[in-house]
């Protein structure tokens, strides 16, 4: 018996068991594997596609990124600090001590439109810089009821 006491004839002293008890350790893995058996096929995505290899490494992040920003009335700003369009390469120059291999991240606001972005972009690959990562932001899929339009809102509880 696992849990049993021993009668060493030593009189009232019992002797110390020194056997573990794994069964509780036992029934928790198994349940974890039922868990993780059920869950991973419904992780999986259903859409089959042959996916390429990719053999590149993953890129280290720059401690200072480097960001060039369209804002709405197509201004630029280099950082926090707004520059033209002319002074764009020599300022990046200065900012990354000539360094062309230096990667820098666009971002532009909504309302900018694609062809004034490319001019940006062009900007940049004149001066030489064509490492060129562009930013947005991640957005949260709605529900399709509440994106479409016409949909009403919910009416707001009463107290």
């Amino acid at each position: 018996m696992a849990g049993g006491i021993r009668d060493n004839g030593s009189g009232d002293d019992l002797s110390e068991n020194h056997e573990i008890n794994v069964t509780p350790f036992i029934d928790v893995m198994l349940v974890l594997l039922i868990i993780f058996m059920v869950a991973a096929p419904l992780s999986t995505v259903d859409v089959n596609i042959d996916l390429p290899a990719s053999t590149a490494q993953p890129a280290k992040r720059p401690d200072e990124p480097v960001y060039v920003s369209v804002k709405q009335d197509m201004s630029l700003a280099l950082g926090n600090d707004s520059v033209t369009r002319e002074a764009l390469g020599a300022s990046l120059d200065q900012l990354t001590s000539g360094d062309k291999e230096t990667r820098i991240f666009l971002r532009a606001d909504k309302a900018v439109d694609y062809g004034s972005f490319m001019e940006v972009m062009n900007v940049l690959r004149d001066a030489g810089y064509l490492k060129i990562a562009l930013v947005g932001l991640e957005q949260v899929p709605m529900p399709q009821s509440a994106a479409e339009p016409g949909s009403q809102p919910l009416p707001e509880p009463s107290p």
